[in-house]
């Protein structure tokens, strides 16, 4: 195949598994846990493909997408996540990202997501948000949690400061972002 993927994921299990199942494919595969360890490898591999988890270990792997493209330029991004939400997907692409999918994924979507934006008809855009976001109205559960991750991300992941701008205690903020988000 030729491409080197990086896997960034700090679930032990589901990264074993996926790295198992991409070299399968015969793909190089490199795998990193914490966000230093990701940039050390990044800098030594310049990966094609990254898989980013949003969430490593209470770290928003957002902030490493820079990084990422500054050590790699050409590589391409997709971000997966167990939480989704808008705005963290619009956030994703925004950074430069690929594509963004929710857990649990599948490895032949997540292998079609790096191509996807290959075909599209603008060499000018990098990606464009993922054509899963519902265009169906939300549900009232559904508005809160996009907004809670929509001010999550201006206070670029201090849950504190989200608190007292949701004027909401943070052990309440912390327990809904422990929730898996509602359904549309």
């Amino acid at each position: 195949m030729g491409h080197t993927i990086l896997v960034i994921e700090d679930d032990e299990t589901f990264s074993a598994a996926l790295v198992r199942a991409l070299k399968r494919r015969g793909f190089g595969v490199e795998a990193a846990k914490t966000p230093e360890e990701a940039i050390a490898v990044a800098q030594l591999t310049v990966p094609a493909w990254v898989v980013l988890d949003l969430n490593l270990n209470g770290a928003s792997g957002l902030t490493l997408i820079p990084l990422l493209l500054e050590a790699s330029p050409l590589c391409r991004i997709v971000v997966l996540t167990g939480y989704a939400s808008i705005t963290t997907a619009v956030d994703a692409i925004k950074l430069g990202a690929v594509q963004y999918l929710a857990k649990p994924v599948d490895l032949d979507s997540l292998l079609r997501a790096f191509d996807h934006t290959l075909q599209a008809d603008s060499a000018s855009s990098r990606a464009s948000v993922p054509a899963s976001i519902p265009r169906v109205p939300m549900s009232v559960d559904r508005i809160e949690w996009e907004h809670i991750q929509r001010v999550l991300g201006e206070h670029k992941g201090n849950i504190s400061a989200t608190a007292r701008a949701l004027n909401m205690h943070r052990r309440t903020l912390q327990r809904k972002l422990l929730k898996r988000p509602v359904k549309q």
